[in-house]
């Protein structure tokens, strides 16, 4: 047996998110039937991070578990030509270090970095509908930027988490964020070692309410002490939301997206 690991990418507007559903209608459901249409055989993959209805992926990683004999590009072209435009395996290899089932998508990460795209504009663009969140009040990056500062380091993130959040801590560390502007679009990254159900979302959402004058910066460090969803600003939209990159040693030897798929991002928005 061998393992193999996958870039995946996806446009998340058409899917009930990652994870497997009895409908069907998901990433991993319809990866996995592509998966089965060029192996002829059940193939089950595991990612390094579920991501919800509506959330993109510039790069999930995948992988799974096979006796099947293919070169790299095989997987790539086999898969995809079964796969919906909305879905790609941009690439594929076997870890080069380590026995098999040392790497895992999952546990082997280090950490992830997600995006948050969003239309600061009074009028919205049905060009960037189910691509960029919406916000019509003006927002004002410093105030937003002075907030954030105080979410850099290792926290107790349950200001930020879902209810149906599983994690059995609300324990992270936040290594570092983001908040650019790129004419109407602002831009907001999010690098952590982990991130909570709906974490993300309810950051800027918060963040949201600083840049438009609801709250002053220090009410983000009051919220995230309180410990309480409840005082943190309502679940923003899951539009703009794209899961970036997820870090991993070096010794595996990936040959992940070195490039941000989003043209209006530079290239130091992405960590390494």
């Amino acid at each position: 047996m061998k393992r193999i690991v996958l870039g995946v990418q996806y446009d998340g507007s058409p899917w009930h998110g990652w994870q497997t559903q009895v409908d069907g209608n998901t990433v991993q459901d319809r990866l996995e039937a592509a998966l089965k249409k060029f192996a002829q055989r059940d193939i089950g993959t595991t990612c390094a991070g579920r991501t919800d209805t509506g959330v993109h992926a510039i790069e999930q990683v995948v992988h799974f578990d096979t006796d099947i004999d293919r070169e790299s590009f095989s997987w790539v072209r086999g898969v995809n030509s079964f796969l919906p435009n909305s879905i790609a395996v941009r690439w594929a290899c076997e870890p080069e270090s380590g026995a098999m089932g040392d790497f895992h998508a999952r546990f082997s990460a280090t950490a992830r970095t997600y995006h948050y795209l969003l239309h600061n504009h009074p009028v919205r663009s049905p060009l960037l509908s189910g691509r960029a969140g919406w916000s019509f009040r003006p927002l004002a990056l410093e105030p937003m930027r002075i907030a954030a500062q105080c979410l850099i380091g290792m926290h107790d993130f349950s200001a930020f988490r879902s209810i149906e959040c599983q994690a059995k801590s609300p324990v992270r560390t936040m290594h570092d964020i983001r908040i650019e502007r790129h004419g109407d679009l602002i831009v907001f990254t999010l690098h952590a070692n982990a991130f909570l159900h709906h974490m993300v979302r309810n950051i800027v959402g918060s963040l949201i309410y600083t840049g438009n004058g609801t709250h002053p910066p220090e009410w983000l460090n009051e919220v995230l002490k309180g410990h309480d969803r409840k005082q943190a600003a309502p679940t923003f939209m899951p539009d703009g939301l794209y899961l970036a990159k997820i870090d991993y040693d070096d010794k595996w030897n990936l040959p992940q997206e070195t490039v941000p798929a989003l043209p209006w991002l530079s290239r130091s928005s992405v960590p390494r």
